[in-house]
């Protein structure tokens, strides 16, 4: 075979590996735009009217081209302009100020979830990726948010019924927010644990195979999450989640999210927001807010710790914060299941996040109880039928 045609051979098989890879929905990521964009909108001041300005007989003379000399006549002094941040609007308003930009992910499930690399989305975690239209992944994640801070009542919906723990318990039956307890809910975190999975699913028509792996580990005090996706000739992306260990859980000091390069969110509980190194606006978080790597784990530590609460029915609903933005994230607990995996046969319990935007994620995930309620099967599928679904191989120590 010509070294040509071999040459020209080996780019098209390149190619389509890493058009694979970047389609992947990636198991905790949010959904992604239609062409994976994120979409900024900028509010600028209005002009000023043209009444505001000088007429052009009184321009300052630096403006008018010199006219014949004249004798004995000074000009009068140009009338002054107003000020442009006090230029009504054509409809009479204020206008707003110049720097104020209000940032949408088109993701489905946040703000800047996006990047068609990205686009791994829920083992990712952000199923946002995981970062749709005005929001982004397999939650969706949605949080226009603007640069400037904004007064607490503009923050997004982070309380919750449960003395500050940041979770909405919902029983079978109940309205959203009403929850059955005032009382903080108990977590049990799982034992520090290594996970790999087997990886199958369709990107943008084309079928592909890939690994996967979350390493969880704590030591009572701080813990790291880290859950990486690799396909063969393309390369892997990671997201890293570290923070303290509480009464009330886990409480997420930083998450990144790597691809071609980092992106990351730093939680300030001070301030009570979050901050984006992405170049998007901050968030407003309360407490309990998660990430989309560590949400998985504080969902297996509340099942674990009173698994007779959540019967088939029962929501669950908290912050869920990706790389670009913030969200309410509700899971719905379904019936039991017993799966038959690469890793054996498990009894399960199922988990599931619906759509609740155009471009969403719909997320999948089902818990073991003999592994602390740890995810065994994820799957992610996107608006446009693309899917994700990752089944445990294998477990053992980090």
């Amino acid at each position: 075979m010509p070294r040509r045609t071999l040459l020209a051979l080996t780019a098209l098989v390149l190619a389509l590996h890493w058009l694979v890879l970047h389609g992947i929905p990636l198991a905790w990521e949010g959904p992604t735009t239609p062409a994976g964009k994120v979409f900024s909108t900028r509010s600028v001041a209005a002009p000023p009217p043209a009444a505001a300005l000088p007429p052009p007989s009184q321009a300052s003379p630096a403006a008018t081209p010199a006219a014949a000399p004249q004798a004995a006549k000074p000009r009068p002094a140009p009338p002054k302009r107003p000020p442009a941040h006090k230029a009504p609007t054509p409809s009479g308003q204020p206008p707003e100020p110049a720097d104020a930009t209000l940032a949408t992910d088109t993701a489905g499930d946040g703000p800047a979830a996006a990047d068609p690399a990205a686009n791994a989305e829920l083992w990712a975690g952000g199923a946002n990726a995981p970062g749709t239209p005005a929001s982004a992944a397999a939650p969706d994640m949605a949080a226009p948010a603007a640069s400037a801070p904004q007064p607490a009542a503009s923050a997004p919906p982070a309380q919750a019924s449960a003395e500050g723990s940041g979770v909405d318990i919902t029983p079978p039956g109940g309205q959203p927010g009403e929850s059955a307890s005032t009382a903080a809910p108990p977590v049990r975190l799982p034992a520090p644990v290594k996970l790999a999975f087997d990886v199958a699913g369709q990107a943008k028509k084309f079928d592909y195979q890939a690994r996967a792996e979350l390493v969880w580990q704590h030591d009572g005090a701080r813990y790291e999450a880290r859950q990486e996706i690799s396909a063969f000739l393309v390369g892997s992306r990671t997201q890293r989640s570290t923070g303290m260990v509480t009464p009330q859980g886990l409480q997420p000091e930083r998450f990144g999210d790597r691809n071609r390069s980092e992106r990351a969110a730093h939680f300030d509980y001070a301030r009570g927001r979050v901050t984006f190194s992405a170049n998007t606006p901050e968030a407003a978080v309360g407490p309990g807010a998660q990430d989309r790597l560590s949400v998985f784990i504080q969902l297996a530590g509340l099942l674990a710790a009173t698994p007779e609460r959540f019967v088939p029915g029962t929501q669950l609903t908290l912050t869920t914060v990706s790389a670009t933005s913030a969200d309410r994230w509700t899971f719905t607990v379904e019936a039991p299941e017993t799966l038959t995996l690469p890793a054996g046969t498990l009894p399960t319990l199922k988990l599931q996040r619906l759509p609740r935007r155009d471009y969403d994620q719909k997320a999948e995930l089902w818990l073991a109880p003999s592994m602390g309620y740890l995810p065994v099967r994820i799957k992610i599928t996107q608006a446009n039928g693309d899917f994700a679904d990752l089944r445990l191989r294998a477990s053992g120590p980090p």
